[in-house]
């Protein structure tokens, strides 16, 4: 990416929401979208039948500029705006969504944390090696007992001269393993009243003490993404590694699933787009008493509905990017976003297998791969019945 386009893609679009995509962005899709089918689509079949992270791939989508995207330049950053993201995350995930899950996890869940919550101290310390492509960050979250109940952590950090020692589990948690320069942990550091939690973000590096990361394997999708299981055992972390304010970590972990929310959104139209593709093609391919499937109204309609549903995802998750670059709330808009696109990429999805018949439940037909990979979005950063919860709430009904 070119200075030019990223001076230009870092300043909002002013008070006036424009449906036409800005000639730098556009730029920025055509040369993802090069990338993805050079470099990353002859590779995504066979890394996702081995289950293999791909470090190459990793580096080469840093060297592009598709980490650290929104980051301001004097913390490493490519300084773009969420717009210049979803488009990105699009283009990758119109290919393969192990790749996309990649991007959208450590800049989303991995390099927002620490840069919106950090200090300029560990802003400089970690921030800057996130951005190439060497190293990635994860978010530790979710743990068995505490999905979409984020307020359930069990992990605890006690304190102790001079810092903090964790003990506890975490599950799900991508880019936790391969290039992994460390985690941000929510864990209980206290006790609020009435039962309720004080929980707080800590910074733990990789190789610190105590610490064991666990691949996991026999994944339905994203097979080729690197998903963890983290452990805690009396890992030592100095009072420097709080992230914010000790006590604010559910408020940053819900800022940081609300911005991780576009990354999915993106990742939904993404997925729903190249499954729309490969059906097309081979709708006007596939040929049934005497002329390709595509001229029979059952089949025309039905990817009319394909399209029309993918224009109307990637409107709404545009306006959403729209919000978050002029400052505005954006909360509501990305819960509907996320949750909209992800159901939109569930039905587009199912229907190009349904187009590519037998063919369409066959490895060697794409397709098999999208149904496979949306499955996640209706679940990671908030199921789609939490997102149903929260527009729900923000309209007014009865808590």
């Amino acid at each position: 990416m070119s200075n030019a386009q990223r001076q230009t893609a870092s300043t909002p679009q002013g008070d006036t929401m424009n449906f036409d995509l800005p000639e730098t962005h556009k730029m920025l899709r055509d040369t993802v979208r090069k990338f993805a089918e050079s470099e990353i689509a002859p590779k995504a079949k066979e890394l996702d039948k081995k289950e293999q992270f791909s470090e190459e791939i990793t580096r080469k989508m840093g060297q592009l500029g598709l980490f650290g995207i929104i980051v301001p330049e004097n913390y490493g950053g490519h300084g773009m705006d969420y717009l210049a993201y979803a488009v990105a995350c699009e283009e990758i995930s119109r290919v393969d969504g192990s790749q996309a899950a990649t991007i959208t996890a450590h800049n989303s869940l991995g390099i927002a944390p620490l840069y919106y919550f950090g200090n300029d101290a560990q802003r400089k310390k970690y921030i800057p090696q996130l951005c190439t492509g060497e190293k990635l960050w994860a978010f530790g979250l979710t743990e068995p007992g505490a999905g979409s109940d984020s307020r359930g952590s069990k992990t605890t950090a006690k304190k102790v001269d001079g810092g903090w020692k964790i003990n506890g589990s975490k599950i799900f948690i991508t880019n936790a393993n391969h290039m992994n320069a460390g985690i941000t942990v929510q864990a209980v550091t206290g006790s609020k009243g009435e039962g309720r939690p004080e929980l707080s973000c800590l910074i733990v590096e990789a190789g610190t003490k105590g610490l064991t990361v666990k691949s996991m394997h026999g994944k339905l999708m994203w097979r080729s993404s690197d998903t963890c299981e983290v452990y805690f055992e009396d890992v030592f972390v100095p009072d420097a590694n709080m992230l914010g304010k000790q006590g604010d970590g559910s408020k940053q972990m819900l800022s940081t699933l609300d911005r991780g929310k576009i990354g999915i959104a993106s990742m939904g139209v993404g997925c729903a787009q190249g499954a729309y593709e490969k059906a097309l093609a081979y709708a006007n391919e596939r040929k049934q008493f005497g002329k390709p499937i595509s001229g029979f109204q059952s089949i025309g309609f039905a990817l009319a509905d394909m399209h029309m549903k993918i224009e109307m995802a990637r409107t709404y998750l545009h306006k959403t990017c729209w919000l978050a670059d002029n400052g505005k709330p954006f909360s509501k808009e990305a819960a509907i976003a996320k949750l909209y696109s992800s159901e939109v990429a569930g039905e587009v999805t199912d229907m190009a297998v349904q187009i590519h018949g037998g063919y369409g439940l066959m490895e060697e037909y794409d397709v098999e791969r999208f149904w496979r990979d949306h499955r996640l979005l209706r679940i990671g950063e908030g199921t789609s019945e939490i997102q149903r919860l929260i527009i729900s709430r923000q309209i007014g009904c009865a808590d």
